[in-house]
């Protein structure tokens, strides 16, 4: 690229001749005699060179030189001088100059000069081309690492020895930075490589490759995780390192698992449906012939069955819906004395009817709970029916009798005990009776109410002990918080819990 040079002398004659010099080097020259045309060119172009003679004794030239110097500090300026002045031209103009040079001015001294200057401004035009691609490389690096970070997956780097070379934020939040750790040991917790590992695959072949993995966080929550590889590889195309690509899919396993399970549940179920249909529409019939006849013992005989069997169905829609549609749970602040009650009057009739004793111990004055009443009592009745009902069922004993205590165990913990001297439960029983769909009842259960008694208690923060023998009865004590729990301290539960209770 050609250079421009401002020649600045007031002897226009011998400007002239310098130009005509310069210009057969191929230069493109500018020439100013005073002070204002110099100043003029100044306001409208950025020479590249100034060749100037300040014209000393004066000095507004070299003023002028030394501002355009301090507010362009890439111009070059050579300043000629006569011999006597020699002594003011530096201390004048200092150092900040490209060169001096003596007039008259030989013409190998300015080639020189010249040279040394082209030299210069090459470099430094050199300079600001390097530090402006430097600067749009670190844009570029800036904008992949912030897509490397708000990827909303997890991405890992890692090397030949399965160590973490990078990870990005999503990664970090769940997993940890512990950079240089084996993968296998953060993402699964194993001292060990996978046998299947998708990075290893790419090392050996270079080509993606897909997996579903489940893997622990470091808060001990597991994930399903759909993963892809991909080679990062050096100048000489040799695969150095694999990006691990993971995307969280475990609510969309959760949903195929709750659509499989409703599908199983439904499947299961129509064959009890059917029976307490065809037992319904059985008390039905008797009821009508019943009031034909008016025979009041057939009457309250199909009453009480026709009684029993919407109970059941309505119990089992509910169960569905809960189990099909969960929701948030709705609190509110109730009497807990007076909700205890409630569920103990509830019970009282279905044990009556099945000559089973039940005994009441609820403490007094024990003010107000957070809960959603609802689910809450439907939850305690469904631990109080399968109190009733192991009584009902155990042929072996004459006298049962089912207990139902509730007290405050510390100033913010509520206690139900709900014991029985029914069947009780073996060992298996005990450890299935929280799985979904499990029941004990037959065609009679439909495998949900102790799951979603369970999970109640659970999503109030609450906890259920129990204990039981077979022949010997059982005994459940469930302990709620007195006040909502924080959200954030809670363990989700996902629909389907294998460590949910069913009836």
């Amino acid at each position: 690229m050609p250079f421009t040079i401002l020649y600045i002398d007031r002897d226009k004659s011998h400007s002239k001749a310098i130009r005509a010099y310069l210009e057969r080097q191929q230069f493109t020259v500018l020439t100013a005699s005073t002070y204002d045309e110099a100043l003029l060119i100044f306001d409208n172009l950025d020479p590249d060179i100034v060749i100037a003679d300040p014209g000393w004794p004066e000095t507004e030239t070299a003023y002028l030189l030394k501002q355009v110097k301090q507010s362009n500090p890439d111009i070059q300026i050579i300043i000629t001088y006569e011999e006597q002045h020699f002594d003011r031209v530096f201390d004048e103009m200092g150092t900040e100059m490209a060169g001096y040079l003596v007039k008259p001015i030989k013409s190998h001294l300015l080639d020189h000069a010249l040279r040394q200057t082209q030299a210069l401004l090459t470099s430094h035009r050199e300079l600001y081309r390097c530090q402006n691609e430097l600067k749009e490389y670190q844009r570029t690096q800036n904008l992949y690492q912030q897509l490397f970070n708000e990827a909303p997956c997890y991405i890992s780097v890692q090397d030949r020895d399965f160590r973490l070379t990078a990870t990005n934020r999503l990664f970090k939040r769940d997993f940890g930075d512990e950079i240089g750790s084996y993968c296998y040991k953060v993402y699964k917790h194993r001292d060990s490589r996978c046998q299947k590992c998708p990075v290893a695959a790419t090392f050996e072949d270079g080509l993606p490759h897909p997996t579903e993995e489940i893997v622990t966080s470091k808060s001990g929550k597991q994930y399903n995780v759909m993963t892809w590889t991909a080679p990062i590889r050096n100048e000489e195309g040799e695969i150095t390192q694999v990006m691990e690509m993971s995307t969280n899919i475990t609510q969309i396993r959760q949903l195929q698992d709750h659509l499989t399970s409703l599908g199983l549940m439904l499947g299961s179920m129509s064959h009890g449906v059917k029976g307490m249909l065809t037992a319904l529409d059985g008390g039905i019939y008797q009821l009508e012939t019943g009031v034909e006849k008016k025979e009041m013992k057939r009457i309250e005989k199909a009453l009480d069955q026709v009684k029993l069997m919407s109970g059941r169905i309505r119990k089992m829609v509910l169960e569905i819906l809960y189990y099909a549609k969960s929701r948030a749970l709705r609190y509110k602040s109730v009497d807990i004395s007076g909700m205890a009650q409630k569920v103990a009057e509830m019970t009282r009739v279905m044990a009556d009817k099945n000559g089973v004793d039940l005994k009441i111990d609820i403490q007094e004055s024990m003010g107000m709970v957070d809960v959603d009443p609802n689910w809450m009592q439907a939850a305690l009745m469904n631990f109080m029916e399968n109190a009733v009902d192991a009584c009902t069922y155990d042929r072996e004993k004459s006298d049962h009798t089912v207990r139902f205590d509730v007290f405050e165990s510390a100033p913010d913990m509520i206690c139900f005990i709900i014991r029985d001297n029914g069947m009780g439960m073996d060992q298996e029983t005990k450890d299935k009776m929280f799985t979904l769909f499990f029941t004990s009842k037959g065609s009679q259960g439909t495998g949900l109410g102790l799951f979603i008694a369970n999970r109640v208690i659970t999503q109030h923060g609450g906890t259920i002990k129990v204990e039981t023998q077979p022949r010997e009865g059982s005994s459940f004590q469930i302990c709620l918080p007195r006040y909502r729990p924080d959200p954030a301290q809670m363990i989700e539960f996902p629909n389907n819990n294998n460590n949910s209770i069913d009836s």
